[in-house]
């Protein structure tokens, strides 16, 4: 059963309204701008990553995964692989961290492996900043209150890593 309660003056919808404005008009717009000049300005850099990528783990250079976004809708992430895709006899791939390299941990621990979400930012799937868009196998586990995550896109870096990533108790 739905009930539904108008009232003269809802104070919420205001704040609604501002926060609506906010996303629309400034949040997304300037999400793309800097994500577009990011691009343009790192491009050396992506192209150089990429060049190791392919020369250390091969191709494909792109490591593509679906995620639940806005609204749980599913886009595909792009990060730089990292990992190699080796497999035991039975053709199961190894555990993560046995195929994990050397230079994929270093493209991690730099967040260097996490530019080419930047493609992402600019499609419009994901923000710089909102929650970090986590796996969908977990969606089916997720509370009522922990699904209000996607109210918003996903972001490139969360709001924990803007204010202080590893140095957070």
């Amino acid at each position: 059963m739905r009930v539904e309660v108008k009232l003269d003056r809802d104070t919420s919808s205001d704040q609604t309204s501002a926060r609506n404005v906010y996303r629309d008009c400034i949040k997304r717009p300037l999400g793309f701008a800097l994500s577009l000049v990011a691009l343009i300005v790192l491009s050396p850099v992506l192209l150089v990553i990429a060049l190791l990528v392919l020369i250390k783990l091969g191709s494909p250079v792109i490591f593509k995964q679906e995620r639940p976004g806005k609204d749980e809708k599913i886009f595909t992430l792009h990060k730089f692989r990292t990992m190699t895709d080796e497999r035991d006899k039975n053709g199961n791939l190894l555990p993560d961290n046995l195929r994990i390299t050397p230079f994929g941990n270093m493209l991690r621990r730099s967040s260097l492996d996490e530019l080419p979400e930047l493609l992402n930012i600019l499609k419009g799937d994901m923000a710089i900043v909102g929650p970090r868009p986590l796996l969908v196998e977990y969606l089916p586990y997720y509370s009522e209150e922990e699904r209000h995550r996607h109210d918003v896109r996903p972001g490139l870096t969360g709001l924990a890593q803007v204010r202080g990533r590893y140095y957070l108790s």
